[in-house]
């Protein structure tokens, strides 16, 4: 095929495949939302006992036509971006590799095809479909807080490791003679974790009277701590969010695939080549 007839068309693919803008495309994406979901389905319906006795050849054919389906889909993907190495590496080239994958190591390891309900995660496409960029946008909000918080996060999270450490020795060294439950430290660290994160299954439970204050104590010191990334991560959005101020389209790049550009945007954020 000559070289113009092979660009043209890989634009005529990337622009059924990646644009939602295009009749062709969203037709393309509804389509493709249905098998996902008809998939996830199947994965589900296969896990049910009887369900699986009767229909096993069915479901098998359904798994594999789902599979080579989604195979050609994502070999496409990476036809008609100029840098398939680019769309591979990204978050949706990941999720759809993953979204092939176990039905391919099932027939190695069996079972890793239940692994394909990964494919609810493509479903995050609906986004970009119907136009709703601004919950992808409220999306890379959440992340940016997060991403800004991780310092602070880690500091926290290795406070309270050295904090249930401390909390476990000590109830074992309340509970451990009198109870069976505090039979070690790491059980009695287990407790803590439990009691300090307010679940609180019941499994382990004090039977001293010392003991079951100090249970008591930390099940309070629970609402606390909970509260703490709570405010660091709210405090994070709220920075974000007053220096965002651009909404986001559904454009493709042609390079890598990627989406989520500013409508102002000239060059992809993603591999840094022009926007068309």
């Amino acid at each position: 095929m000559p070289t113009s007839q092979r660009d043209k068309l890989k634009e005529k693919i990337h622009e059924i495949i990646f644009e939602a803008d295009t009749t062709a495309g969203k037709a393309f994406d509804i389509g493709l939302l249905l098998l996902i979901m008809a998939s996830v389905l199947v994965v589900m319906l296969e896990s049910v006992q009887g369900l699986q006795a009767r229909y096993s050849d069915f479901f098998y054919a359904l798994e594999w036509t789902f599979t080579i389906i989604f195979s050609i889909e994502y070999l496409l993907r990476l036809y008609c971006v100029y840098r398939p190495a680019k769309y591979a590496g990204s978050f949706f080239g990941i999720i759809d590799l993953l979204a092939i994958l176990p039905t391919y190591i099932s027939l190695i390891i069996y079972g890793t095809q239940y692994l394909l309900v990964i494919r609810a995660l493509r479903l995050l496409r609906v986004f970009r479909i119907f136009k709703l960029g601004h919950f992808l946008s409220e999306g890379e909000t959440i992340v940016r807080a997060l991403k800004a918080s991780r310092a602070k996060i880690t500091v926290f999270l290795t406070f309270i490791l050295l904090l249930v450490i401390i909390i476990g020795s000590v109830m074992y060294l309340v509970e451990g003679g009198q109870n069976e439950d505090f039979s070690s430290i790491p059980r009695a660290i287990y407790w803590t974790i439990v009691t300090l994160t307010t679940v609180g299954y019941g499994d382990i439970t004090p039977a001293t009277g010392l003991g079951q204050f100090l249970s008591a104590f930390i099940m309070l010191l629970g609402y606390a701590i909970l509260a703490v990334p709570t405010g660091i991560v709210s405090a994070e959005m709220v920075a974000t969010v007053s220096k965002a101020g651009r909404s986001n389209n559904t454009q493709a790049c042609r390079y890598c695939g990627g989406e989520g550009h500013a409508d102002d945007a000239v060059y992809c954020k993603y591999c840094g080549e022009r926007l068309n």
